[in-house]
């Protein structure tokens, strides 16, 4: 494909934006990068203004994660996508929140055109973001938000509802006894709400279970170690559970190391290797999907588009959705091996022959 063929292609999935949410917006400019000429309501191309080459920072708490492999993916995806450079990605590798940010605090001085950060911290980012918006630099919020900040917007998962969720499905195996649940950063805002959602829901469904939280630390090569030793003090546990990626692929690990399918209930969130297989073999009951690929495409876009607009295009709240992954389901999660789910292969996914029902929608009113 030709500069000039790219160029019409990339401008007609950006006018087909305005068609739809998040999800389309992320199917409309994937076809333009694979070359297939998109059109708008109206059947024309659009027509946009050639751009500076605005640089985004990316700003995270736990950099080398390997969960964040797709949300890399995903931005550096959309930048190739509008012609930027590619994103800037810093913060810190454990969760330090000081080192967050400095980050914040380097990236506006540096004057970059626009910040996605995970507001895992309810105060720290405040006071960055005032300045950053007073100096013309769009702030979205990914992965975690946080009350009383001042991001135009969040691109992730509703964690505490997907928590929730996650304790009523726990409450289908589960009614007495005690679980534990790997919790990665403990007060974090962006697993803390979902350990806050299974304890909740739990009260509601399964009185009767005790939740024993498990800190296991925001470093992921430690997070066996931390399972492991837990368990060792909890070997009556009904159950082992997580809410963060590295943790539940930890929790995997553990019930292969130790014979322990079939006799305890296991589940968690993301779609780590470990996790995948665990899932598929009937070791893990289940993993949550989040979207991690979207945590990253979306923001670049949302701020491409606020600032090609002029602020007159404001982002949207977007919710990257939970799916829960069981062995029913996870073959072409293992099979596909794509980026989009942090593997190796960038090849297009083939589509099954059906797509399962969604959930009926509810009522506007």
């Amino acid at each position: 494909m030709s500069d000039g063929q790219a160029a019409t292609s990339r401008r007609a999935a950006l006018k087909f934006l305005g068609a739809g949410g998040g999800a389309v917006a992320a199917g409309a400019l994937l076809s333009a990068c694979n070359g297939v000429q998109g059109n708008s309501a109206s059947g024309g191309a659009g027509s946009f203004p050639s751009t500076p080459p605005w640089r985004f920072t990316f700003i995270n708490h736990v950099t080398t994660n390997s969960f964040f492999v797709p949300t890399k993916n995903g931005m550096s995806d959309a930048a190739k996508l509008l012609g930027l450079p590619d994103p800037q990605w810093t913060g810190s590798t454990e969760g330090n929140v000081s080192e967050m940010a400095n980050a914040f605090s380097t990236a506006i001085n540096g004057n970059v055109d626009g910040i996605a950060i995970a507001l895992t911290d309810s105060n720290a980012f405040i006071e960055p973001a005032k300045r950053a918006l007073a100096k013309g630099i769009p702030v979205i919020a990914y992965n975690a938000t946080a009350p009383g900040n001042y991001p135009l917007t969040y691109v992730g998962q509703d964690l505490y509802q997907s928590g929730f969720l996650m304790g009523q499905r726990i409450a289908r195996d589960i009614t007495s006894g005690s679980i534990l649940v790997g919790i990665s950063q403990p007060g974090g805002n962006n697993v803390q709400p979902r350990l806050d959602g299974i304890t909740d829901a739990l009260k509601q469904a399964a009185p009767g279970v005790q939740v024993l939280s498990i800190n296991t630390g925001a470093e992921q090569a430690n997070e066996l170690n931390a399972i492991t030793a837990a368990y060792d003090g909890h070997t009556d546990a009904k159950g082992i559970y997580a809410v963060d990626a590295g943790s539940t692929a930890s929790i995997a690990q553990l019930i292969a190391n130790r014979g322990l399918q079939g006799k305890v209930h296991a589940g968690g969130y993301d779609t780590l290797s470990d996790t995948l297989k665990g899932v598929q073999s009937g070791a893990m009951d289940f993993t949550i999907d989040q979207s991690a690929y979207l945590q990253g495409f979306l923001p670049v876009l949302y701020m491409y588009l606020f600032r090609l607009s002029g602020t007159l295009v404001s982002p949207p709240v977007t919710d990257t959705g939970l799916t829960f992954v069981t062995k029913a389901n996870v073959g072409p999660y293992v099979s596909a091996n794509s980026k989009f789910e942090g593997g190796t292969k960038a090849d297009l996914v083939p589509m099954p022959a059906s797509i399962p029902l969604p959930a009926a929608t509810s009522s506007t009113r």
